[in-house]
């Protein structure tokens, strides 16, 4: 997770948001965060099941985990929609299509053996990992390089943020516990 810091403190980017929208309900501000492309599922969970001494919600995991998958969900539809028109519409700038033909090259020698060869779990596979620029977002930006149908890519994706859930759940959980032991 990124952590800002400056002298004498450090917050999480999760925490951070959390600051700035602290004058609404915790279960909107859950899904807010959930929704943000820098904090996503990850950071919506961790901050909505953390307890309210270190700056957390203190939410029971049913209504966090429910809340976050929730929030993640939300721009998946139309990011997966859109995302085509607006890069057509931005590539008739220089600028932007050198961007996007930058962004697309390179994403796709990454990671196209693996899209080629195990298609839409490569996708849930990759949304599902809890790590830093692996969420739904970034999911629907290689769905879209890698031309995955609406339908399967928004399922893929879908099931990816369940499981990332699960184990964002789990790792915080456990943080959680092994805090309280101290």
């Amino acid at each position: 997770m990124l952590i800002l810091s400056w002298p004498g403190k450090e917050m999480t980017v999760s925490t951070t948001i959390a600051a700035h929208i602290s004058w609404i309900p915790d279960w909107a501000a859950t899904v807010i965060i959930a929704m943000m492309p820098v904090a996503e599922l990850r950071g919506a969970l961790t901050i909505a099941l953390a307890p309210a001494e270190v700056g957390g919600y203190g939410m029971a995991v049913p209504e966090a985990y429910f809340l976050a998958v929730i929030g993640n969900m939300i721009p998946v539809i139309p990011l997966l929609l859109f995302l085509g028109p607006v890069s057509d519409f931005l590539r008739r700038w220089k600028v932007w299509d050198v961007f996007f033909t930058w962004l697309f090259t390179r994403t796709q020698h990454k990671h196209n053996a693996r899209f080629e060869k195990y298609g839409t779990l490569a996708l849930t596979l990759f949304v599902a990992v809890p790590l830093p620029v692996t969420g739904a977002w970034t999911g629907c930006a290689a769905a879209f390089v890698f031309g995955i149908e609406f339908r399967h890519a928004l399922l893929a994706i879908f099931t990816g943020v369940l499981i990332a859930g699960i184990v964002v759940t789990a790792l915080t959980l456990t943080g959680i516990g092994i805090f309280e032991l101290f």
